[in-house]
């Protein structure tokens, strides 16, 4: 009897350390599978903010995303490489601090420019995150944008004034012209050479602007030039223009120089170059022309003995309008384009234009531009 009741005692005993364990081990189950599954969870969140993080790290723009505190919560590498010092915790310029205040409280997106330690223009477009108090910068380099604008309206302002000056002295002139043919016949001569004069410089203003314009937009058809020989038939057609002027004028090409290349727009480099050196040199002067190739380069030089210029302009001449001597300028027929135009042709010819000159002493004037390649070189005529 007593030996049935042990086993049965035994029997539970065991089933219930059997149910224990069951029980023990489906709970550690769920646990194991529980654990897999947060980090299956954690692994896809860490991969989807390295996804996230290329991303942002791979845009132009700087993304910087502060919090109510204006602490940074994150910051792209953009930012950090980009503009160094413009925001960290609780530093920024004033009027961006500003700017993100009012942002945060009227909930609207702004856009403000600032000015970096390095003197850079950044854009930065302010924008509020719902919910949370965060707002997003988003910084951009506008410097380079602001520069062409700024050229842009200058340009507009110069063009205007210089196309101003020769209309008003046609139409006075025309005036002038119609109350002689009336009161003063033979005064008809000297106005009508002074009408042709103004109307011819206005003429040279619009052609330069119609240029350069085509410059600025297009490359020009590429075909394989012989410097020498263009710079030659430029230079025999300025020549007895020179020799009118009192100047003694040499031509020097060193045999054969091809490059590729417009020929109507190197034509007009060549030719701005020599006209430039004959206005600006006095009667008894001289100017050199030169063509040559040097080190993988075809190198154009015009040299003058002419009245120089100033070490201040220096830096300045290849501007739009820009002149050393306006009167001077003027008397000549000059529209201060053609050194503008010359180094647009050489930049569009992956080539560029110096200029080494000494006030009093003339001017020299070097282009180097690449030489064709031998298989283009043998067929360019």
């Amino acid at each position: 009897m007593w030996t049935i009741i042990l086993a049965v005692g035994l029997a539970l005993a065991v089933a219930m350390l059997v149910g224990v364990f069951l029980v023990g081990a489906r709970r550690s189950g769920r646990q194991a599978a529980r654990a897999q599954e947060l980090a299956a969870r954690a692994s896809a969140l860490e991969r989807e903010h390295r996804v996230t993080d290329s991303i942002l790290s791979s845009l132009d723009d700087g993304m910087v995303l502060l919090d109510d505190g204006l602490r940074i919560v994150y910051k792209n590498d953009r930012a950090d490489t980009m503009f160094p010092g413009l925001v960290d915790d609780d530093v920024m310029p004033s009027s961006l601090r500003e700017t993100v205040d009012r942002v945060r409280s009227e909930k609207s997106a702004e856009v403000v420019e600032v000015e970096d330690p390095g003197g850079r223009v950044i854009g930065a477009t302010v924008v509020p995150v719902p919910g949370d108090g965060h707002v997003l910068l988003v910084l951009r380099d506008v410097t380079a944008a602001r520069r062409l604008e700024a050229i842009r309206r200058d340009f507009v302002a110069n063009a205007s004034h210089e196309l101003k000056t020769p209309a008003a002295a046609v139409q006075a002139l025309a005036e002038t012209i119609q109350q002689a043919a009336r009161e003063d016949p033979g005064a008809l001569a000297s106005f009508s050479v002074q009408l042709s004069r103004e109307a011819e410089r206005l003429s040279r203003i619009i052609a330069d602007l119609l240029d350069l314009s085509r410059l600025e937009s297009e490359a020009g058809e590429r075909t394989d030039v012989r410097l020498d020989r263009l710079v030659a038939e430029e230079a025999g057609r300025l020549k007895d223009r020179a020799e009118d002027a009192g100047l003694s004028f040499a031509i020097d090409t060193d045999g054969h120089v091809a490059v590729r290349g417009s020929p109507r727009d190197l034509a007009l480099l060549v030719r701005n170059l020599i006209e430039n050196a004959i206005q600006y040199t006095r009667p008894g002067g001289r100017v050199e022309v030169s063509v040559s190739s040097e080190d993988g380069s075809a190198v154009f030089k015009v040299r003058d003995s002419g009245i120089g210029i100033p070490s201040r302009d220096q830096a300045r001449i290849f501007e739009r309008f820009y002149r050393v001597d306006r009167a001077r300028s003027r008397d000549t027929g000059g529209t201060g384009l053609g050194l503008s135009i010359v180094k647009h042709v050489a930049a569009n010819h992956g080539g560029t234009v110096n200029v080494d000159s000494h006030l009093g002493r003339g001017s020299n004037f070097t282009v180097r531009l690449p030489l064709a390649g031998a298989g283009a070189s043998a067929g360019a005529s």
